[in-house]
């Protein structure tokens, strides 16, 4: 007969733990702990504690603040387990000084640092660079779509909201006619009926008191083209956004990062899965940050910064171009035009069809030639669309109608005549056309691959590894916390990586 070990479980075990010697130098919880103790001022909380001379002592931000950053760096993204991680967790414990604080007291410190989460990301990108981090040469910016904690069913127009109280209000007037019908059944019948019935009455007649007063407290949303946007019942200051994985009601976290350690200088929530207009808030936000650390005001002058194609937009060009950014942004269509990309699945030759670059400028009359030899005269003057200087040019309607080359030629507005038009700088030339000449050089062809390297990997990190797959607030203002901090980790990380051991 085979013969076990006996065991009791009806023992008591003391185990003596050091809670200074868990967390052990080079690590990431004890460059939490170093930077949270030593390098980050904790006095930006002080104004929010009223307990001086009266009230129960408060738990010190300290406390709070470490363990948020290392149950965001475990993946943890909720306060209920962050606080069942400081019961049982031995890392966390020493973290907390085995203080132990609840879910009530972590969720309202981190939802509550509207204006505290500026000055303690840059007390971290203050250190990145007196520790050699930053390179500040070569920038990155992208945005990451992630869903947000509202769902997209109580999205649409104001009409289809309201289509839908009236539908709801429909469905809760026939419940309750049926209700009354039930009465005429057998007794243990109509209690089995009442209670699920009592059940859908409640919650259709919730849902329709919460749609009705969203209503009565909200507008339109309008887009730039003037039309309306959806709206969101539970958060309406997320967005729909379309990505590879389908579409989802969420928030666009953008990044723009330093290449030498890929560290973030500035990160932003931003409700809107367009980054046609993304680039310039982000730009700000980092030149605040970086003038905050001891950088110039000319600091992003004559620095290299790429973006994708979906930042290619007269308004970013424009904001690189004020900032005197050497920048790369291609356009949708960079890479059919290059045939190193002919082996991806999806590729297309470059088009046959005329496009802006085959129209000769004659600056002395202000007009295009076209390839027949036709020439564009200017339409009016310099008009303005959206704060942007816009110049159109038009050719004659009998040019155009026995010419040969009209199938290979731009498309016609009116089917009669050819119009060329762009957005133009303050010398008048096409911004969009300047940016896909400079990606097509050799130089641009170097560069712009690089991108990849510096700013993917940051959200493979966040969202991956840090398992931010889901923004747990509500509000841009709370989202962008919860971002920052995440940003925050990262930075934390590259300094017990790469700075002080």
């Amino acid at each position: 007969m085979a013969k076990y070990r006996r065991y009791d479980y009806s023992q008591s075990v003391l185990i003596p733990v050091s809670l200074q010697e868990q967390l052990v130098p080079g690590t990431l919880e004890f460059a939490i702990h170093t930077l949270v103790e030593n390098r980050m001022d904790m006095s930006v909380f002080d104004g929010n504690y009223q307990n001086d001379e009266t009230g129960r002592s408060a738990y010190n931000p300290k406390i709070l603040l470490k363990v948020v950053l290392l149950g965001y760096s475990r993946g943890l993204t909720s306060s209920r387990q962050i606080e069942r991680a400081c019961y049982e967790n031995v890392l966390f414990m020493a973290m907390s000084c085995n203080q132990r604080p609840d879910h009530s007291t972590i969720a309202p410190f981190v939802s509550s640092m509207k204006d505290q989460i500026k000055l303690l990301f840059r007390d971290i990108l203050l250190v990145c660079d007196q520790e050699g981090l930053l390179g500040g040469t070569f920038f990155a910016i992208d945005g990451c779509k992630m869903f947000s904690n509202a769902s997209k069913e109580w999205s649409g127009t104001i009409c289809d909201l309201q289509k839908r109280k009236h539908k709801i209000e429909g469905k809760l007037k026939a419940l309750v006619e049926d209700h009354i019908k039930i009465h005429k059944e057998e007794q243990a019948v109509k209690e089995k009926i009442y209670a699920s019935r009592e059940k859908q009455i409640r919650r259709l007649q919730q849902q329709a008191d919460k749609l009705e007063k969203w209503l009565s407290e909200n507008e339109k949303k309008i887009g730039e083209n003037r039309k309306e946007l959806q709206s969101n019942v539970t958060d309406n200051e997320s967005a729909k956004m379309h990505t590879s994985h389908g579409t989802v009601q969420g928030y666009n976290g953008q990044a723009i990062v330093d290449s030498k350690h890929q560290v973030i200088v500035h990160g932003e929530a931003i409700g809107k899965g367009l980054d046609n207009d993304n680039l310039p808030p982000v730009v700000d936000g980092a030149k605040q940050n970086l003038e905050s650390i001891g950088k110039g005001k000319d600091y992003f002058e004559d620095k290299i910064i790429t973006a994708d194609s979906s930042y290619h937009s007269v308004t970013n060009i424009n904001k690189c171009n004020e900032e005197k950014l050497d920048a790369y942004i291609p356009d949708n269509k960079f890479r059919n035009r290059d045939e190193r990309f002919a082996s991806l699945v999806g590729y297309r030759p470059r088009s046959k069809k005329f496009t802006f670059a085959d129209f000769h400028y004659d600056g002395d009359k202000n007009e295009y030639i076209c390839p027949n030899g036709k020439r564009l005269k200017r339409l009016g003057k310099a008009g303005r669309h959206k704060g942007k200087l816009l110049r159109r040019y038009v050719s004659k309607e009998t040019d155009c109608r026995r010419c040969q080359l009209r199938a290979k030629c731009l498309q016609s507005k009116d089917g009669k005549q050819r119009h060329l038009t762009y957005y133009a700088n303050a010398s008048g030339d096409n911004i969009s056309q300047a940016m896909v000449k400079k990606i097509e050089t050799e130089k641009g062809r170097k560069i712009y691959p690089k991108r990849i390297a510096v700013v993917e990997p940051v959200f493979a990190n966040i969202r991956v590894n840090k398992r931010l797959d889901k923004f747990n607030l509500r509000g841009k203002i709370k989202v962008n916390i919860q971002w920052l901090l995440y940003c925050m980790v990262h930075n934390i990380e590259k300094v017990a990586n790469y700075g002080f051991a």
